[in-house]
């Protein structure tokens, strides 16, 4: 039975600004490769983030941190080729924006010409927000991310929730502020109290997409390899496993083993064939070369 949704129209900035005003919640997972962004397309969610957190989930890295431009524009481009109804937010990595406004516009750029992203997200307030501005500036549109901010995680006392004291709160409260003067058309919060997000929400006038953030925010994201089992590495609290895939994975891949080393598999209906003429006809051609009688597999 297919899961393929009905054909929607493409998710624009204007589809989301929409969602926000209306108050329907917005869906948006991570996708890194073709097979994944296909599975995000026939899901029907609205954003699809090619998260740097590929990094750690197909590519391997301990954090987000190493990984390059090239490597983030090849997942992108892989996604792009799997995707058609949502819109597609490309990841600019730890070391793409923030040296300067035209370097960070011209790795912007990159992701929308050679990956066909739709948008990028950048991480932070401070500088970021700089940044930001000149790459709307540059007609490149901007999701912003401020709480826990991976990129930044060391300088943030590593993976925990930010905003948890009073003075910490507000400092989110002005980068998410800050990103939303640049001209930023969404933001995630992560990590984050739920009651400072709601004491944000009522001040912010694009989508707000949480991750660890509580239900106040206009929607959602999760990492898709979090979500469906497939990472075995540690879960943040606030993922909600809906699948085991790699569980299942695993267990395919172990039947096909058992049933090599067994001689099980592969059975006669895995096999071709060949018309009888053309085995006796390739059995003449055989003794034809080597001058002896064919005595391998074939047989009439």
């Amino acid at each position: 039975m297919s899961h393929r949704p009905t054909q929607r129209p493409a998710v624009s900035l204007t589809t989301l600004a929409e969602k926000k005003a209306l108050g329907e919640p917005i869906v948006m997972v991570t996708a890194y490769d073709f097979p994944s962004a296909q599975v995000a397309e026939e899901a029907g969610v609205d954003v699809v983030l090619v998260g740097d957190s590929g990094a750690m989930t197909v590519l391997g890295y301990p954090s987000t941190v190493p990984v390059k431009t090239e490597e983030l524009l090849m997942l992108s481009q892989a996604v792009r080729r799997g995707l058609q109804t949502p819109l597609m937010v490309g990841d600019m990595p730890f070391g793409s924006y923030e040296a300067s406004n035209e370097e960070a516009i011209r790795n912007a750029q990159r992701f929308i010409k050679e990956a066909g992203c739709d948008a990028v997200k950048v991480e932070r307030g401070g500088t970021t927000v700089e940044r930001a501005a000149a790459l709307v500036g540059a007609g490149i549109p901007v999701m912003g991310h401020v709480g826990l901010t991976p990129q930044t995680a060391t300088a943030l006392g590593g993976y925990r929730s930010q905003g948890r004291t009073a003075e910490r709160a507000l400092n989110v409260l002005h980068d998410a502020l800050a990103l939303q003067d640049a001209g930023c058309f969404a933001v995630v919060f992560e990590a984050i109290p739920s009651a400072l997000t709601e004491a944000i929400m009522p001040r912010m006038e694009i989508p707000v997409i949480g991750i660890g953030a509580g239900g106040a925010t206009d929607g959602q994201v999760l990492v898709f390899h979090d979500l469906l089992g497939i990472y075995s590495g540690h879960a943040a609290r606030f993922v909600k496993r809906y699948a085991n895939v790699r569980d299942e994975m695993i267990s395919g891949v172990k039947e096909f083993a058992d049933e090599v080393r067994a001689r099980r598999y592969p059975q006669e209906e895995h096999g071709y064939t060949m018309a009888p003429d053309e085995i006796a006809r390739l059995h003449e051609l055989l003794r034809e070369q080597t001058g002896e009688p064919f005595t391998g597999g074939l047989s009439l």
